[in-house]
């Protein structure tokens, strides 16, 4: 351990000293040859960019010799992408913008070649925090379900788990900061224990993604990307106001950030508080309120041929876990039972850049501190009362250490990465219950993936390979009820991917992607022995599990040209030995007793849509999307808790301020969840309901400061609903009903 931490050590440092390269130009409008200020000029490989002055003009410093991708973006034109050689001193780029209503084409960070959203072989689809916001988006949870394809598996409005394509808790993993987030996400009642204050964007990997991050990523990826560092010579501020109608909830956020040439740093702060929520009828779900506690900080050096960035996360949620219709009241304290948990992510990511190569070596470091309160209960022993303290009756710690290795040669038009990953990680309980046991699970996993660019298309690859071993220790007493035994279990698998883009014409465009992933079982589902709460029942592992295998096939289809956009997903996922859990029709005390089982299951469906914006009319905006998707075990029987089908209408219009840079938009939505049928042998059918969703937004000028507002109203017309997802639907609690939401953005 000590020389993995003076490897660490030696990796936040510069090594070389190296000549300075530096890029100019000046960019321009195509139609009128006028300068274009507040231009994005960027290098997503090394992560360094700047914008254009008032005269169009730009100067980027600090670059390395050799060829990488730049991208120039900037709102109202279209996004453009090239392949750039940097010689050594200074080079010159100039370029006339061409203008286009589409939305600006962003970087996918969450696959490993830095390309342009269209430009990408896999899918994905990307959000910013700044638009789910404007959809009032409460939580994180709450927002990525306006992204097509993603659901949430919910425990009232703080707790939320990420749905892909049908598919959810270990299937689906989250990387933030770089790192994969491990905080006993297993549990259905265990939220993500992020904020998004200090989260740019979001990124969704739908689909097998075992290869660029082994385990666990089986169903796909959430990809959450920190927010940026400040542009070299500036330095910003800025606060952060929410306000929610139903909840009574409030949150802020403020940050800091400065830049010089070389040296970064950033900090930003959070605070948020809900009451109790209230349904379509006016009932308040008792116990449903939250509190919770945020700062992310960071710092970065960035020189030539060298780029390091450190940083850090704390997170402290206080979640209550509802169960039942109670008390009435705006009381934020959460009562029994309920949640505590305390969350640090360190994360260190290093890019050494060569003449023809690069090495890029990220580190994490992940600690959850996870406690649960319940209520007090008293039982007789040998005709004496004994009664629990007050103290967590479960108390789990996780530790987790994490690395990811790419080499990045460059030989061509082909760009190849070989790669290597792992883990470390230990549990730890404290608590009167086990729910878990003390356990040590560690990963290793070693990749090559190419990606091969043609005239008109591009080709991708790759495989790996993947080792993981869990060591469980015994616990209680055998004979008991509560008892788990020692396990000892090691699992391994080969997976491959390839995929195939084409630009079919100079509208459409087509992907193919075929790939493999696999999970292993996690320790609740082999080793699990206890009462859940929120979920109201006792699970029990299986130590014989097998790991999941699955292969998936996704076909995409895009038409786009400058006032129609049109795309239609196709995807087929065969899942074997696919883990679920059953009801034994048995109880411990009150709950019912749930086990582990496995099958074959095969899950199908996709997503289509379009987008209007007609000429000469850009500034008004149609948008339409549909998911659907399917799932059954090999007997026939349907898989649980898979989302029911949804249609989402948006009216929108955007206009700029004339003669300035101040944007507003109004929109209008309506979201139609259809008839889930096809549920599992112990759900209930969830009938169809519609939500109807309004919102107005944009900068206003105060004091000469460029002020952001955003106001939306959700289920405006208070309907009264259960989603099929809502993990209180067993107990009769409906889901939130009308919610205004505010927000306010003032500059420092």
């Amino acid at each position: 351990m000590k020389q993995l931490y003076i490897a660490m050590l030696l990796a936040l440092s510069p090594l070389y000293i190296f000549s300075q390269n530096t890029l100019t130009g000046t960019i321009t409008d195509s139609e009128n040859g006028a300068p274009l200020e507040q231009v994005s000029i960027y290098f997503p490989q090394l992560q360094n960019g700047t914008i254009t002055d008032e005269n169009g003009n730009y100067t980027l410093k600090n670059l390395p010799e050799g060829n990488y991708k730049l991208v120039v973006s900037y709102l109202g034109y279209e996004t453009y992408s090239i392949s750039f050689e940097i010689g050594t001193g200074n080079n010159v780029f100039d370029y006339q913008m061409v203008p286009s209503a589409i939305e600006m084409d962003e970087v996918v960070l969450s696959t490993p070649f830095h390309k342009l959203e269209r430009e990408n072989v896999m899918k994905v689809e990307q959000k910013s925090i700044a638009e789910l916001k404007s959809e009032g988006a409460m939580t994180l949870a709450d927002g990525i379900t306006r992204i097509p394809g993603v659901s949430s598996v919910s425990t009232g409005v703080g707790i939320g788990k990420p749905v892909i394509r049908g598919l959810s808790f270990n299937r689906v993993l989250v990387y933030t900061q770089g790192v994969r987030l491990e905080n006993q996400q297993f549990g259905g009642e265990h939220g993500l224990g992020l904020n998004d204050a200090g989260i740019s964007s979001i990124e969704v990997i739908k689909g097998p993604a075992s290869l660029l991050y082994g385990s666990d990523a089986l169903g796909g990826v959430l990809y959450l990307n920190p927010e940026n560092f400040e542009l070299a010579g500036k330095t910003s501020g800025d606060i952060n106001l929410n306000y929610f109608t139903n909840t009574l909830g409030y949150g802020t956020n403020a940050g800091f950030k400065t830049s010089g040439e070389k040296f970064k740093f950033l900090v930003r702060g959070a605070i948020a508080s809900n009451a109790d929520y209230e349904t379509g009828d006016g009932t308040s779900v008792t116990n449903s309120r939250f509190k919770e506690s945020d700062i992310k900080t960071g710092f970065a050096y960035q020189a030539a041929k060298f780029k390091t960035e450190l940083r850090y996360n704390y997170n402290l949620s206080k979640l209550g876990i509802p169960e039942e219709i109670g008390v009435q009241n705006n009381d934020r304290d959460p009562l029994l039972p309920y949640q505590e948990i305390f969350t640090h992510i360190l994360s260190s990511k290093n890019n050494f850049f060569f003449k023809k190569s690069s090495l890029e070596a990220t580190f994490g470091y992940i600690f959850n501190d996870r406690k649960e309160f319940e209520e007090e209960h008293d039982h007789e022993e040998e005709g004496e009362e004994e009664e629990h303290g007050e103290g967590p009756s479960l108390h789990m710690e996780l530790s987790t250490f994490n690395y990811n290795i790419h080499y990045n040669p460059q030989w061509g038009k082909t760009t190849t990465i070989f790669g290597i990953q792992g883990m470390s990680q230990k549990n730890e309980n404290f608590g009167e219950e086990v729910l878990i046991p003390n356990a040590t699970t560690n990963d290793f996993g070693i990749l090559a993936t190419s990606h091969i660019h043609f005239t008109k298309s591009d080709f991708q690859w790759g495989l790996r390979y993947d080792v993981r071993a869990i060591k469980g220790d015994e616990s209680g007493t055998v004979g008991e009820e509560t008892y788990i035994a020692a396990i000892d279990r090691n699992f391994n698998s080969f997976n491959a991917a390839v995929g195939y883009r084409v630009d079919v014409t100079d509208n459409i465009l087509a992907r193919l992607n075929l790939a493999s992933g696999f999970r292993a079982p996690n320790l609740a589902e082999l080793t699990s022995n206890g009462l859940h709460s929120g979920a109201n029942r006792v699970e029990i592992g299986n130590p014989d599990l097998k790991s999941e295998r699955n292969f998936q096939i996704d076909l995409a289809l895009e038409y786009g040209n400058k006032h129609v956009e049109a795309y239609i997903n196709g995807f087929y996922n065969g899942v074997s030995d696919y883990i679920y859990l059953q009801p034994t029709g048995e109880f411990r005390d009150t709950d019912p007793i749930y086990i582990f089982q496995q099958q074959n299951a095969t899950l199908y469906g996709g997503e289509f849509g379009f987008h209007i914006h007609p000429h000469p009319i850009d500034w008004l905006h149609l948008e339409s999307s549909y998911d659907i998707v399917y799932g059954q075990l090999e007997d026939d029987t349907n898989l649980p808790l898979m989302p029911a089908n949804k249609w989402t209408n948006t009216f929108r219009v955007e206009w700029n301020k004339k003669d300035t840079q101040y944007r507003c938009y109004a929109f209008v939505t309506l979201q139609t969840f259809f008839d889930q049928n096809k549920v599992a042998v112990f759900e209930t059918k969830t009938p169809r309901y519609n939500l109807f969703n309004v919102g107005v937004g944009g900068d206003i000028k105060i004091f000469d400061h460029k002020i952001g507002y955003k106001i939306s109203g959700n289920n405006l017309f208070d309907k009264n609903y259960i989603s099929h997802l809502s993990r209180l639907k067993t107990d009769g609690i409906a889901n939130i009903g009308r919610n205004v939401a505010f927000n306010l953005s003032i500059p420092l």
